[in-house]
């Protein structure tokens, strides 16, 4: 099996959806992603806010957050059934660069100044 990669995907809802609606649909999302094969960290909503632009004729959206380690494939085909699903205003998934240890450099003895007696 490929390498999983940490993915970020923000999931912009329909205003109109209660907080029980936006919290049932953000489980059902999420299991969709369990279901294709990804492994699901937390999901999060972030409650309504206003848009900086209409989008289908609304000016606020409820926002998610879903933490997630996928492949590519997965990551498509989860993006596919998210532009399906009329609950959605928008979506955007990015994927978290992992950090890389980085050698710190030797540390250097501070050097031993001679004085000269004259």
């Amino acid at each position: 099996m490929s390498d999983l990669y940490p993915y970020e995907t923000l999931v912009i809802f329909d205003p109109r959806l209660t907080d029980e609606d936006v919290g049932a649909l953000l489980l059902k999302i999420q299991d969709n992603l369990k279901v294709l094969g990804a492994e699901v960290g937390k999901g999060e909503s972030w409650g309504k806010r206003r848009l900086a632009y209409d989008i289908r004729k609304q000016r606020e959206g409820t926002y998610a957050v879903i933490e997630s380690s996928a492949t590519p494939v997965m990551m498509k085909e989860f993006e596919r059934q998210l532009g399906l699903n009329e609950q959605v205003l928008r979506f955007l998934s990015t994927r978290i660069p992992v950090r890389k240890r980085v050698r710190s450099a030797p540390k250097q003895q501070p050097a031993v100044v001679a004085e000269e007696v004259v």
